[in-house]
Formats: C-alpha cells, structure tokens, sequence
C-alpha cells in the first residue's frame, strides 16, 4: 500500500517522543501477543499511541484494502486519532468517517481504500449497509473508549458490525473506568487485560468551595480569581447551564470556550483548538470533554455541578494529575448542599486571594488551504516568518486539517499578518486568512 512504511524509530521522532512509557510498552507487547486485549488506563496516558502502533505494525504493506478498524464514541476523538495516525507519518492511508461530514466526502475517500478507517459506530454501521467498502481484509477492531460508546446507545450498531467482519483476528477493548462489564456480543475469549488504572498516578488534590447561593455563578468567578491565570476546565452537567456560566463569564470580561453536544462541530472544533493553542485558557465543557478529547493537561478543573456518577467524577478529574504531574480539582457546592458519597474532598478552599485575570497572549488564524492542498506545517510556519514578518516566539502552535490549518499568532502582531498575507499564495493556492 506504500512504499514510504516507517518503523517505530522514525515514527516517535517525528511525534518529538524519546521513548514509549511503561503502559504503552506493554500494551504493545500483549496486543502482539494475543487475540483479545483489554487496555485500562487514566485519560491522558497515551493509549492511542499504545494500540495504533502494533496495529500499524502488523499491517499488510501488499493489501489494497481496509485492514483495521476503530470504533470511538464520539466524532472529536475520531478526528484526535486520525490526527495522531497522520502525525505519525506512517507512509498508511488513515481515514476517519462520522456523522456531521457528508457522506460522499466518505465515499471520495473509500475510492482508494485506506488502511485504518477510524469512526463513530453509527456511521461505520451505515457504510456496511450500503456496502461502500470491502471488509474481508480486516484483521483488527479496536473498541476505544467501549464503555462509553455503550453508555450513548451504540450496542446495535456495534454489534450489527462485528457479525459483518467474518475475518476478524485481533479485538482490543480500551476504557478508563475500573470495573466495567463487556458485553457477550464482543466475543472475547481469554483476554489479556492490562490494568494501568491504579498505577502511576500523581496525586490529585480535591478542594470544596462553598457558595453562600444556590446560584453559583458569583462564587465561580471569585474562583477563577482565585485561580489567576492558569489553564482550566468547568464542568456542567446541562448545555443550558453552559450558556448560563457563558454569559456571566463574558458579563466579567473573562475569556473562555464552550464544548457541548449541542454544538455544530466547527464551533465544537474551534473551541478545542483554541484550549489547545493557549488562545483561551478556560473551557467550559459537558461530561463529553472528560472522554477521550485531545485537550493539554489542566492546571485545574472545576465542578460547577456535581457529578451524578462516580465514573463521571473520575473521568472530569482525569483531566488533571496524569501521570507525571498534580493537579487539583475544586468541587463547587452550595452551603446546603450535600457531597455525594464518592467524593472526597481535601479539605475547603479559602478564597481569599484574588488575582485580575488577563487576556491571552494569542489569537487563533484560520488559513483556508490544508493537507488536500499539499500543504504542511513546515509551509505555513515559513509563510508566516517569510511573508508575514513574524519572528521566532510570535508564531505558535499549528494545527494542519485536511482542507484547512489554524495557528496561534501573538494578539500584537495579529494586524500585521492579515495584512501582509491574506489572499496571497501559500505554495500554489492563494489562502483567505481570518480571526476565529
């Protein structure tokens, strides 16, 4: 399938990673070693990375078809994988399909199959009805975030779809939750489980933070306050309280995205890419944002609601304190408000501090060309030094996708990119250069 197949040297080079850690080292090992493997470990420790490159490995490089499949919960993480698989340079064609794009892009794709198709079960069970690809070459199904898939109601799909790959060799099941069941309709027969859930782990501090109000949202900005400047998530349980926290955060000029279910996915994409380019330093999210997002490390992450679940506790709080770091989680509550059960707390957070929260340094450009163009990082870095004026420290994360790119710019120097480079040639497609 190509002639351009890298190994693992080459590809953690070129991910800028020195060598795996302990649970991808195993990980690897087990899913070269056996049929059915069941990888458990915290949010944020690198399981992508764990299960793509054996799976990469075993790959057929004289197969012109699909190989491998991977099924997520939700079309972020479908997306954050194929980003992963791509940076790895793998010399593969890697393809994500979910609900949201057209389905004749899917199609368009499909034309020279791609090795490893990553997606959503809804929208891979919908390409087997209409028989859009070949499933007789697939050899391995990785299950990612399974738990969750189950959670939102994609038994059906999934079980539509293991009875349709009579050639399946290799299941892999990841989850980072203790103790969940698998289902009969997996199939697994003698897994092998690695368990990296209760190891590892840099110590999380829990602070309760009470609120005078049942009305919280006075307390949460002298939080923040508190806080300063630091990078953070705030965890609701409804969309609506979302728009709530939004506007009262606007109201006190504090800067911030939003991530919700009920967002169109470019807002939902937008807003992740600016959490990760530094452009916002706080992320209002769902329980959606604690499965499996491509989002930094937090410095904190805020419970504004309590979570219903323990699972959900442990998921929010997974954002924080991975595996080489703190963190500190602050539980939001109203005076009469009890904690549930699951939840306990280090101790009350005394707020007497207060910081005045400033604007990010950066703004996030949107740049209407990408890798369907021909167009790489290194590209667009050099437009911007070259063209745009920029010097070394004003430029800073890129993000390629496959008919666009964003890139963090210093706020100062914003006017003078747009217009020195808007609607000029980025190698040979003249590209519309905008503030998202």
């Amino acid at each position: 399938m190509s002639n351009t197949i890298k190994n693992q040297r080459a590809i953690l080079d070129k991910l800028g990673i020195e060598e795996l850690n302990n649970m991808q080292e195993e990980a690897k090992f087990a899913i070269h070693s056996n049929s059915n493997v069941v990888l458990l470990s915290p949010t944020g420790t690198g399981k992508t990375l764990a299960f793509l490159l054996p799976i990469i490995e075993e790959l057929d490089e004289d197969c012109e078809e699909i190989q491998s499949l991977i099924l997520v919960p939700s079309r972020e993480l479908a997306i954050q994988i194929e980003q992963v698989a791509r940076e790895m340079g793998t010399g593969y064609k890697i393809n994500a399909f979910y609900g949201g794009q057209s389905f004749s892009k899917d199609k368009t794709e499909l034309e020279t199959p791609p090795a490893i198709v990553i997606g959503t079960p809804g929208r891979i069970a919908d390409h087997l009805r209409r028989e859009t690809f070949e499933v007789g070459d697939i050899r391995s199904l990785v299950l990612d975030e399974f738990d969750k898939s189950l959670e939102i109601g994609f038994e059906e799909d999934m079980t539509e779809i293991i009875e349709s790959l009579p050639g399946l060799k290799k299941k892999i099941l990841t989850s980072a939750t203790k103790g969940i069941e698998i289902p009969e309709f997996v199939g697994l027969k003698d897994e092998k489980t690695i368990n990296f859930l209760d190891t590892g782990r840099s110590e999380l501090t829990i602070k309760t933070v009470e609120s005078p109000s049942k009305d919280k949202l006075e307390t949460l900005v002298n939080l923040l306050n508190h806080i300063g400047d630091k990078q953070g998530l705030i965890f609701c349980n409804f969309k609506d309280s979302i728009q709530r926290v939004s506007d009262f955060l606007n109201h006190h000029k504090i800067p911030h995205g939003c991530f919700y279910g009920g967002l169109e996915q470019i807002d939902r994409e937008n807003a992740l890419i600016k959490f990760r380019n530094g452009t916002h330093r706080l992320l209002i999210a769902t329980d959606l944002a604690a499965r499996g997002i491509d989002v930094p490390e937090m410095d904190f992450i805020i419970h504004y609601h309590l979570p219903l679940k323990a699972e959900e506790f442990t998921h929010r709080n997974g954002r924080t304190a991975r595996m080489h770091s703190n963190g500190i989680a602050y539980v939001l509550k109203w005076t009469e408000e009890p904690l549930p059960s699951f939840i306990n707390a280090n101790g009350e957070e005394n707020l007497s501090k207060s910081h005045s929260l400033t604007n990010t340094e950066w703004k996030t450009l949107y740049i209407s060309g990408g890798r369907r163009d021909k167009i790489s990082k290194g590209d667009i870095a050099g437009f911007f030094f070259k063209e745009g004026k920029l010097k070394k420290g004003e430029l800073g994360d890129i993000e390629l996708k496959q008919e666009a790119a964003f890139a963090a710019v210093k706020a100062d120097k914003v006017d003078q990119v747009l217009k020195l480079i808007d609607n000029k040639k980025l190698k040979t497609k003249k590209v519309r250069i905008s503030v998202i």
